[in-house]
Parts: structure tokens; sequence; C-alpha cells
């Protein structure tokens, strides 16, 4: 090979490994830029067992307009239920979510038994007190005097927060990831499906648009063969039966719905590939759709384009409602 030819193979060389390099790259910011679509609904449980402490949680999430998280814990772990709705609102931004947590103590000792003497010395003192005020025989033994309230009393052992709020904090956040996982998943499926679903909207658009002209034509055909037939020789008088054909076509034309119909259709598959928090968005979307499709539909002199329609709104209406599962 001459110098010229290595040279050449060697620019070649270069090129494709920058535009290699150049397409990784463009792909990595398309992925940290996306964000996936999440539905509502998900479960998730964590066990953690650790210092001789058992914790268990399970989550379970449904729709909702706003966040709304409903705890159930044992009363030894009240105080961190502030700590756990701080943490769920790093995993999830919308949805009712039920909380449901298990706390075991596996260690030895957990209570302790206290002895009050002092108090155990106030009834002796009385008891006797009673017997002489009344010639009584002081009968008193340890047994009966040990079963007055409070001589005996049980304490739970101190529990370090910091360390029993650790292993609470693993099992939460284990838990509230697998939720988080399983409202992904479910949301790339109704991401797809929704597409789909777009899709067949965007045909039925087209079908408008191609068959409102034609109305104009057999509108006017129509009316000139009904004006023929009642004038029969006599001529036509072209101006006014532009002026009804342009009346007709002012009725009939539904070119602004089909615009913005077509817009919103486009927004909602854009919002759906940026991903994100989105389904207070898409259902506003939805709104404006439905009332597009009602005009066209209120617009309507034609059967085709009537049942188009009426097709247009079944698919937004369940567009709806599966905008509703997404958070």
């Amino acid at each position: 090979m001459s110098a010229k030819g290595a040279r050449f193979a060697l620019d070649a060389c270069g090129n494709l490994f920058y535009n290699i390099v150049k397409c990784v790259a463009m792909l990595s910011i398309v992925r940290m830029g996306a964000q996936m679509i999440k539905s509502m609904t998900g479960f998730g449980r964590c066990e953690i067992a650790e210092n001789s402490r058992k914790f268990a949680v399970e989550m379970k999430a449904v729709n909702h307009r706003y966040l709304d998280v409903n705890i159930k814990l044992p009363k030894a772990l009240n105080f961190f239920e502030s700590s756990i709705r701080s943490e769920l609102k790093n995993y999830i931004a919308r949805g009712k979510v039920d909380v449901f947590i298990t706390y075991e103590d596996l260690s030895e000792k957990t209570s302790s038994v206290r002895y009050n003497k002092e108090l155990a010395g106030e009834y002796l003192a009385y008891l006797r007190q009673m017997a002489e005020d009344f010639g009584l025989e002081q009968d008193i033994q340890v047994t009966a005097l040990s079963k007055y309230p409070e001589v005996f009393t049980m304490e739970e052992s101190g529990l370090d927060e910091e360390e029993l709020w650790k292993s609470l904090q693993k099992a939460v956040q284990g838990a509230a990831q697998m939720l988080a996982d399983t409202r992904i998943t479910e949301g790339e499926h109704l991401k797809d499906d929704l597409v789909e679903k777009l899709d067949a909207m965007l045909k039925r658009v087209e079908f408008i648009e191609e068959r409102s002209p034609q109305l104009l034509t057999e509108y006017r055909k129509k009316l000139e063969d009904r004006v023929r037939e009642l004038l029969q020789d006599a001529a036509v008088d072209e101006g006014r039966l532009l002026t009804e054909v342009t009346i007709f076509a002012d009725k009939v034309c539904v070119d602004e719905e089909l615009v913005r119909l077509r817009s919103h259709i486009e927004t909602t598959r854009s919002s759906l590939l940026e991903g994100g928090s989105i389904g207070r968005k898409l259902d506003f979307i939805a709104q404006e759709m439905n009332r597009e499709a009602n005009t066209i539909l209120s617009k309507a002199n034609d059967l085709d384009i009537s049942n188009c329609a009426i097709e247009l709104k079944t698919e937004i209406e369940k567009i709806r409602e599966q905008i509703q599962n997404i958070e």
C-alpha cells in the first residue's frame, strides 16, 4: 500500500472511531435525559433481620390525585412515622400508598422488672396502721404485698433509636425501591399502549382530512343536479351556487379542529417519550382532545366522518382511562 493510501486508511479509521464515540456519547445523553413513565399502581416488600431485630415492610399503591400515604406500624416505632413519610417522597410523587410494618425484637432481654421499694414501704406502713387501728392480727406476707399496684413494674429495655432507624430505613428503602420498579414496568406497558392508541387516532385524523374536501365537491354536484332538475333548461346562477357552497363549507369546515387535535396527539406522544411525572399534564391534554372531537362530530355532515369522530371519541376515552394510572 502506498503512503497516500495508508494515510487515507488511517484517516478513515479515525473518522469511524470519532463517529462511534460521538454516537455513544449522544446515546448516553439521551438516556440520562429521558425519564421513565411510572404507573401509580404497584407493590413492594422487604425484610431486614439484623442486630437481633427483624423488620418487614409491605407497600401497595393505587391511583390518587395527590400523594396520600397511610402507615400502619407498631407503637414502638410510632416516632419514626415522619421519617418514613420523608423517605417515601424520594420514590413516589403521586398515588395512594398503604404501608404495613411489622417488628420483632429477637434479643433475649427486651424488658426488666423494677422493684419500687419506697412504695412497698408505704403500703406496709399503712397495713400496720390499719392493724393497730382496728385491733387486727398482722398477717402481712411478702407474696401479698408484692401484688399491690406498682410494687413491681415491667420496663422495656432502652432502645437505640439511631440503630433502630438504620435497620428500619433499609427495609423501607428496599420495599420502596421494589414498588418503584414495579411502577416503572407497568408504566412502560402503559406508554406502549398509549402510543398505539395515538397512532390509531392519527389515522382517523388523516381520514377526516382527506374526506373533508370531497364533501364540498359532492355537495356542489348535488346542488347543481337539484337546481337543474328544478329549473330544467334554465341557466344555473353560478354566483348563487358558489355562495351556497361557501356557506356549506363554513358550516362543515373542521380544519382548525384537526390542526389542534393533531397538535395534541403529537404533544402527548412527545411527553410520553420524555417521561417523568406527566399524568396531570396528559389528563388536561386528553380533555382538550375530547373537546376537539366533539366539535368535529357536531359539524359532521357525512356518515363516514361522523363514524370516524365517534371512533376518535372512543379512543380518547380509552386514553383518558389509561392516563389516570400514570404518575
